[in-house]
């Protein structure tokens, strides 16, 4: 049974198994994936994260992605759509996002699915905008955006950090889409 929403020339994404798990509690504890984050998950905060994620697929048909490599089909991370709605002037949205693996950054593999994800926003969700959001101090995730065409925004202090935590302040990018015609 083909369980792929997208597909890229290296990658594809679709719904979480539950081989998937052991993986993803592996990348949310590496101090290196969450070096930009407040804090790394505990295995039973990211199998708590897992069941927001699958949640959002049920309620709103897409959510962040499960990502593997078309060949071998090796658990790479997740690259999707989230819906937030914190307090912000620019809530409630949708974000981009990803997270991978350390052993595939450098590889292109975020803005190639990144770009595939904003694509399926645009012509298959028909949404009219997608936001990206991460830490200053995240330039890899700030150089995807950029790479993808977003254009930047702002700076923000995020209200999920702590007021006066070195992660507090965030970049906010978005990316419209047009109707055409």
């Amino acid at each position: 049974m083909e369980c792929d929403v997208i597909r890229t020339e290296r990658l594809r994404a679709g719904v979480w198994r539950g081989e998937d798990t052991t993986e993803f509690i592996r990348m949310n504890a590496d101090s290196r994936v969450m070096r930009y984050f407040p804090k790394r998950l505990s295995p039973e905060e990211s199998v708590e994260f897992l069941g927001r994620i699958k949640r959002e697929f049920a309620v709103y048909g897409y959510g962040l992605f499960a990502v593997r490599e078309r060949t071998g089909g090796h658990f790479v991370g997740f690259v999707g759509l989230h819906r937030f709605d914190f307090d912000a002037d620019f809530a409630p949205g949708v974000e981009i996002g990803w997270r991978l693996l350390p052993e595939y950054w450098g590889q292109g593999y975020a803005p190639e699915m990144a770009a595939a994800c904003l694509a399926y926003a645009r012509d298959t969700l028909h949404l009219k905008e997608v936001f990206s959001f991460t830490a200053v101090q995240n330039q890899p995730s700030e150089r995807v955006m950029q790479k993808l065409g977003m254009c930047r925004v702002k700076e923000f202090d995020h209200p999920a950090v702590p007021a006066g935590h070195p992660l507090s302040r965030h970049v906010l990018y978005v990316m419209e889409f047009r109707e055409e015609g």
